[in-house]
């Protein structure tokens, strides 16, 4: 049934302001172009995409979901972002519940947009049901957690395609400006040279990604429900998080190219092991007083044996990368979420690094190789940032005794959290003219899931491995 907000405030505690009907009174209000409807938000990537409002949105936003702890936490974080002192949202929420929200939500047509972050398992039926119902789909990643999802995942781009609608992945590390910069010097040949094949033992491209379990979002303490330590409903490393290392590197390497899954992906190697959390800790993060049924064939001498980290090595293209997906408890004080990615070229590495050296604060850099002139290398570093001043207006080379650092100045940095907004505006934005969402992201789509669902399966099928970190700390 539908709930209005007192009701949803007694059932759940949500602490979220709603508004009721309008009156018979009330003036209508403007219709705007796009209208929000949002799927069952487990995830709080969901409430990320209001962070912020929208000129072309409307502030109405449906909720179908079922009555439960997650909603309850979706609207509390939105209702956050509507009292916030600074530059409140104005959001208003209609939520409708019950067990059959997916059908409500693709029967009643509230919108013409859904947004779905929430259990990765059966998220792909989610997205392939809006779409048939004429919803673009702005979905978190991952899409799929099975490589025997691949063909659901290529018929629902299709139906996408076919409907004229825009079914687009939340793709947030494109918007790093650490890492568009250094696709920028990636694709210039003066720079980089061109990207070294490597080899298994010395890959041509490497990331390492550490995430935290325990974090503060949004300015509160991240309260995770107790599903997502399920990897078979969240997923493992890999097929989660490591989506958006996967796509760096198609996008970084391959800008504006479509690639294919048979002709140019090769898994080479792939292994896997946990961390372990104990009961105190799951407490903790998600506020249940011990771990449910579901997971306790997983808890060996009292605590849980997530697994939750990924190594895996595979060619694409003949280039040779590997991937360190990892998850770590918490982080070190005055410390958070770190990535760290190399690519080698014939003139020189260009790395994004983040650690205590940089403060905890991605860095790009400019490496030349051995037998390189640095003169000559650090001088085209110099002519390209003076080429990207109309997009990336202050960035500057600074030597270093052996390298190349890309200074950027504050106003041009946004914090994860900001991305969420940087990829709904370019959503909207295909929205205007579905047919100029490029076919490449449809093809690396499938590119991706392929390497990221195998490559997980890969790894079951090797021993645990001792964790492994390259990057500077």
């Amino acid at each position: 049934m539908r709930l209005q907000a007192v009701l949803l405030l007694f059932c759940i505690g949500g602490g979220v302001a709603m508004s009721a009907e309008p009156g018979p009174d009330a003036a209508p209000k403007e219709r705007k172009a796009v209208r929000i409807v949002t799927l069952d938000p487990g995830h709080f990537h969901a409430a990320l995409v209001h962070r912020e409002s929208y000129a072309e949105v409307d502030d109405v936003v449906h909720v179908y979901a079922p009555l439960g702890l997650d909603l309850g936490d979706h609207l509390k974080r939105v209702a956050r972002f509507n009292t916030r002192s600074a530059d409140p949202t104005r959001w208003r929420l209609e939520v409708h519940t019950g067990p059959d929200y997916l059908q409500r939500m693709t029967r009643e047509r509230a919108g013409n947009v859904v947004v779905i972050s929430g259990r990765n398992r059966g998220k792909i039926d989610s997205v392939r049901g809006s779409l048939d119902a004429g919803f673009n789909a702005l979905v978190d990643k991952p899409w799929i957690l099975r490589s025997e999802d691949l063909p659901k995942l290529e018929e629902a781009l299709a139906a996408a395609r076919k409907r004229g609608l825009v079914a687009y992945d939340m793709m947030t590390e494109r918007f790093e400006v650490t890492s568009a910069l250094q696709k920028e010097l990636v694709n210039d040949p003066e720079v980089f040279g061109s990207v070294l094949p490597g080899s298994a033992a010395e890959p041509s491209v490497y990331m390492e990604s550490v995430h935290h379990l325990s974090k503060t979002v949004a300015g509160a303490p991240l309260v995770r429900p107790a599903w997502f330590f399920d990897t078979e409903q969240q997923g493992e490393a890999l097929s989660d998080v490591g989506t958006h290392l996967v796509d760096l590197v198609q996008w970084t390497l391959w800008p504006g190219q479509a690639l294919d899954a048979a002709r140019d992906g090769r898994l080479v190697a792939a292994q896997r092991w946990p961390t372990m959390i104990s009961k105190t800790q799951f407490q903790r993060v998600t506020g249940e007083p011990d771990f449910p049924a579901s997971l306790q064939d997983r808890v060996k001498d009292g605590s849980l044996e997530y697994f939750c980290n990924t190594l895996v090595t595979y060619a694409l293209k003949g280039v040779h990368v590997k991937l360190n997906v990892i998850w770590d408890w918490e982080a070190p004080a005055g410390g958070g979420d770190t990535h760290y990615a190399v690519y080698r070229g014939s003139k020189a590495r260009v790395e994004v690094r983040q650690g205590k050296a940089e403060g905890q604060r991605p860095q790009t850099y400019v490496v030349p190789g051995s037998g390189q002139d640095k003169a000559s290398v650090a001088a085209a570093v110099v002519k390209r940032l003076a080429a990207l001043q109309d997009r990336y207006p202050g960035v500057q080379a600074e030597e270093r005794a052996s390298e190349i650092l890309v200074h950027i100045p504050d106003r041009l940095r946004t914090s994860h959290e900001d991305h969420f907004g940087e990829v709904a505006r370019a959503f909207f934005g295909y929205l205007k003219d579905p047919a100029s969402l490029p076919a490449w992201e449809t093809a690396n789509m499938l590119v991706k899931y392929t390497l990221t669902t195998r490559g997980t399966e890969l790894s079951r099928k090797s021993p645990p491995r001792p964790a492994e970190r390259l990057a500077p700390r």
